[in-house]
């Protein structure tokens, strides 16, 4: 018998020709300024919001090939949800997180997207960490 450090591993996932696997891409905490919000004052001077975000697809190509183009690149992802977050104002974080998952199933394709969009410092007379507003979309 091949010494077991000898022997070359298969990748997970499989090598060419293997199916691809279900795959979740996360952007977690990614820190935007924005000017979202209820109040005249968030809208107009602004505020700093983080956003998570996760992709799932049913099935990844990459898993098998290896290959960027047959993935979602999350610097790319980076770039629309900043872009996306900055373009316009919404008064709720709920319209802003709808508006975002809309707009990441339809450029990437993905099966399931949630956004979550946190305000680190909300403007209300209690001490909290954060308030924050999750939702999660599916492509139809």
């Amino acid at each position: 018998m091949d010494d077991p450090g000898q022997l070359e591993r298969e990748p997970a996932g499989g090598g060419p020709g293997a199916a691809p696997l279900p795959v979740r891409i996360e952007v977690v905490g990614l820190s935007v300024y924005t000017h979202h919000g209820v109040g005249e004052a968030e809208r107009e001077v602004g505020q700093r919001l983080v956003l998570d975000v996760t992709l799932e697809l049913d099935r990844c190509e990459a898993t098998a090939t290896d290959r960027l183009e047959d993935t979602i690149d999350y610097g790319d992802v980076c770039r629309e949800v900043a872009s996306a977050a900055q373009a316009r104002s919404h008064r709720t974080l709920e319209r802003l997180c709808a508006a975002l998952a809309d707009h990441l199933v339809d450029r990437y394709g993905a099966d399931i997207v949630t956004v979550r969009a946190a305000k680190p410092e909300p403007p209300i007379a209690l001490a909290v960490d954060e308030v924050a507003v999750e939702l999660c979309r599916r492509r139809s």
